[in-house]
């Protein structure tokens, strides 16, 4: 997630005339617009997706000791968020 992060930081932002559109799955206008806008805002929804992993993942960490349990929960270790999260990203 950290590595999303720094690459999203890096990278350029995308605009229609940067890298061009692929090509219309639809003759509708409307359509078109609402591909624009999703490439026109995955950079910054992918950057705060990853964001919010990297915050979960913070709060989600183990604790040291004889028996280990999440810093955030509480819960054995691995705890349910991290193991889901983990999953997730598997």
């Amino acid at each position: 997630m950290e590595g999303i992060l720094e690459r999203s930081d890096r990278a350029v932002p995308w605009e229609p005339d940067t890298v061009g559109l692929p090509d219309a799955r639809s003759d509708s206008a409307l359509a078109r617009i609402n591909d624009v806008a999703f490439y026109a805002n995955a950079r910054n929804e992918v950057s705060a997706l990853a964001g919010v992993c990297v915050d979960l993942l913070g709060l989600h960490r183990p604790d040291e000791g004889d028996d280990p349990r999440c810093q955030g929960c509480r819960l054995p270790w691995p705890c349910p968020t991290f193991a889901e999260i983990s999953r997730l990203l598997g």
